[in-house]
């Protein structure tokens, strides 16, 4: 019914616009939910338009009265008489009224992105980023929300982050934005400080990541997809909040007429950090220890700054999109903690910054008609700079005693280095028929390390090659039919590593070896899907996947994680199997269930382990390791006005290899954990178009060991013990324009802990206003 409704408007969307003014509106029913899909005709004429997801609609009229004649499946028809003026009209909102008649025999349905792509045969979850925008969180808080996903920090406001999906986790799990691979981003650039604004929605692929995203992830993938816009649009917002945290972002695009097109966003995010910790200390002064006792951070301040901006075009015969841009960015990080809490510091600190030129070009119907050409490419040249110049030993009440010696708290260091990281991706999409498609991907890295540290007297160690060349081609083909559609995919993955060794010759003296080591493998998978009725799904999915070491794993981040350069890829065999069901009942409420479970058996997995002295992390293959688990979510809606929703995630991370922790559960991994949330919506609240907007989440998990489970006594093993937390937001819409917002995070001040015992911040408080301009 869609399709035909949509082939009889083609003539109507193709007829040249009566004038030059603009006029923008909404058209809504009578609960405030834009209506999509929606025809405006002007007056007698053919031309009109469509209303977009949101109920959206344009128009480009001539000065003076036209009547608009607005009609919708289901609604009566309405007419509207509009006065143009030079100005042009914008906010204009219409609201239609329901008919009274009934159409059993006709239903009418649209699909958002959102459903559309949560409904491919991969295990795939998908955030509304734009639902978010009145929040003050950022893409990784957004993000703990989905089930499956865990999200832990070592601390507040930019602090260390490790990501993981359905126990997978750190650099297992690959990151892209708009398709594009963010290894090479640097510090500057992270999950937890890119505001979600910035994001019209995330894609969470879950164990089996489509070929078309050049991926060699072992446990899934994360695809950000940044808002765009069809006309020109500036909006900004500010948020200030507790520890004397501020954030603040602006977008703006321009779109002109004949295709030029330039985009604009920045944003900053500034913390002291400074929230309150319960440790043991001993003072250094009088030598009294407190084996609990309430101290504040006082060395964790991070800011950082970033803007990234594009010019080009849109819309030409030679390319649909050409942009050229560049993100520039800076971060400075205080070093607080080391892996352990008992590690203090109080001048350590990091600095950073992004240098990127980007080229990013789109061409569908390339060369031929049915192939879709995309190519996008950076280099960072950014910097990043690790001081450690002072020789003190600092304890949790801000005490320290200082050293006539040369050193530093963790080394010696005035460490200035660059990455030097270059990416370039192509992606082919050929169309065979409607039916039929073919994928083929190529991603190309490299990584080159270069840096001094100014303070040290051994600095050929310095000067030794850090570099990495990865390359991973796939090749992909989609059948598709009316109620299933299977893909099946191939990929190569090749890595080179070059370093060098030290080695003892005689005494004193030592000398370096340079070495390259080489890998080569091949994975493949498949994922199908079926539609038993229009609102139940079955879908399946398999691959077995490789995971390519990562640069700082072999290198070293210079701050808590230590490099280890004989680490070898892991590799995994992923399997899904999962179901939804959408029910409508009662016409205006909707219930959805979604299950998934999976089963992972990984070799030469790479975990996270404590170093010999426990000062610093490091990356270690464990052998073999299987995950078997299950994760559920429910969603309730009625009309626009009440969102609620449940989801819980179990896995059992099982160690498979012959040592004497076997078949003990992996530890410092979450293994149950879930969400809940509700959203109740009140419109017209202190004047038409105004919508007041209550919020709750509660976050669940459930205690977990941070060493091995056989281990040790029950009474003496250390652990992460249960842990809700529970936030409330509020949001004043005006008119659509300007939006106030009120948070409060961990309501009831509980401690909160994600990484050996690095507790988190305490109850916070946060305001935000938005603004939209155009």
């Amino acid at each position: 019914m869609r399709l035909i409704w949509l082939i009889l408007l083609v003539p109507l969307m193709a007829v040249s616009q009566s004038g030059n003014i603009l006029v923008s509106g909404k058209i809504a029913d009578a609960s405030g939910n834009g209506v999509y899909g929606a025809t405006i005709i002007v007056g007698k004429t053919t031309y009109g338009v469509v209303t977009d997801e949101e109920g959206a609609f344009e128009l480009y009229l001539s000065e003076g009265d036209h009547h608009l004649n607005i009609s919708y499946i289901g609604y009566k028809p309405h007419s509207e008489v509009v006065r143009v003026k030079q100005e042009g009209i914008s906010g204009l909102r219409i609201v239609l009224e329901e008919s009274t008649y009934a159409l059993e025999e006709v239903v009418l349905s649209g699909k958002s992105i959102v459903q559309q792509v949560e409904e491919k045969a991969f295990n795939v979850s998908v955030v509304d980023a734009k639902k978010l925008h009145h929040t003050t969180l950022d893409l990784a808080h957004a993000l703990d929300r989905v089930s499956g996903i865990r999200v832990r920090e070592s601390g507040g406001v930019g602090s260390q982050m490790n990501f993981s999906i359905n126990g997978f986790r750190g650099r297992q799990v690959r990151f892209f934005v708009d398709g594009i691979p963010m290894d090479n981003f640097g510090s500057s650039y992270q999950l937890n400080n890119i505001p979600i604004n910035l994001a019209a929605r995330i894609e969470v692929y879950k164990g089996v990541v489509p070929v078309g995203l050049g991926a060699d992830a072992l446990g899934g993938a994360v695809n950000i997809v940044t808002n765009t816009y069809d006309k020109s649009h500036v909006d900004a917002s500010y948020s200030y909040g507790s520890f004397n945290t501020h954030r603040s972002m602006v977008n703006a695009v321009y779109v002109a007429k004949s295709g030029f097109i330039a985009q604009l966003n920045a944003y900053q995010n500034y913390s002291d950090n400074n929230y309150k910790m319960d440790v043991e200390v001993s003072d250094l002064e009088t030598g009294e220890y407190y084996p609990t006792r309430t101290v504040r951070r006082f060395h964790d301040t991070y800011h950082n700054e970033m803007l990234i901006a594009n010019i080009g075009v849109v819309n030409k015969p030679y390319a649909d999109k050409l942009l050229f841009g560049v993100t520039v960015g800076s971060a400075y990080q205080e070093i607080q903690t080391g892996a352990r809490v008992q590690s203090v510091f109080g001048a350590w600190h990091r600095k950073g910054n992004i240098i990127m030129p980007t080229l990013k070009y789109k061409k569908d119907d390339f060369i031929t008609k049915g192939l879709d050409f995309r190519l996008n490419a950076n280099f960072n040249l950014g910097q990043e700079k690790n001081i450690d110049t002072l020789n003190r030993r600092y304890n949790w009440l801000g005490q320290y005693k200082e050293y006539d010696t040369p050193g530093g708290e963790r080394s010696y260091s005035l460490y200035y280095f660059r990455n030097n990281n270059g990416l370039a991706s192509a992606n082919w999409d050929y169309a065979i028929n409607s039916k039929n498609k073919i994928t083929l991907n190529n991603t190309f890295n490299t990584f080159d390390r270069k840096g001094r540290n100014r303070l040290a007297t051994d600095s050929e160690r310095y000067e030794q090659p850090q570099k990495t060349m990865k390359n991973i081609i796939g090749l992909g083909y989609q059948y598709e039919s009316d109620n299933w559609n299977v893909s099946v995919f191939g990929k190569q993955y090749f890595q080179q590593n070059k370093f060098s060794t030290r080695i003892d010759v005689t005494g004193s003296e030592s000398e370096y070896i340079k070495k390259t080591n080489t890998f080569n493998y091949s994975g493949y998978g498949i994922a199908g899907t079926y539609f038993i009725t229009d609102n139940l799904q079955l879908k399946g999915s398999y691959e077995k996947s490789y995971r390519l070491p990562d640069n700082e794993e072999l290198f070293g981040d210079i701050i808590n994680l230590e490099g280890n350069i004989n680490l070898k890829p892991e590799h995994s065999h992923n399997y899904n199997l999962g179901a939804a069901y959408w029910w409508r009942f009662l016409t205006n409420h909707q219930l959805n269930f979604s299950v998934n479970g999976f089963y992972r058996d990984a070799n030469d997995f790479i975990y996270r382990r404590l170093n010999t002295n426990q000062a610093m992390q490091i990356m270690d293959n464990l052998g073999t390791v299987s995950n078997t688990g299950i994760e559920g979510e429910i969603r309730y809606q009625y009309r626009n006005t009440l969102m609620a929703g449940m989801n819980i995630t179990y896995q059992h991370m099982l160690n498979k290899t012959r040592n004497d922790v076997y078949n003990d559960r992996i530890p410092n991994i979450p293994y149950l954990y879930g969400n809940a949330d509700i959203t109740y919506n009140f419109f017209d609240v202190g004047g038409e178009n105004n919508t007041l907007s209550l919020g709750y989440n509660m976050l669940y998990v459930h205690d977990f060991y941070l060493f091995w489970p056989s281990l040790g006594g029950k009474d003496t093993k250390r652990g992460i013990p249960e842990q809700f937390s529970h936030d409330l937001n509020a949001t004043y819409s005006f008119n659509n324009k300007v939006q106030f917002t009120l948070e409060c995070r961990n309501l009831l001040d509980k401690n909160l802990y994600d990484n050996f015992s690095l507790q988190k911040p305490g109850r916070s408080f946060y305001a935000k206003i938005k603004y939209t301009f155009l």
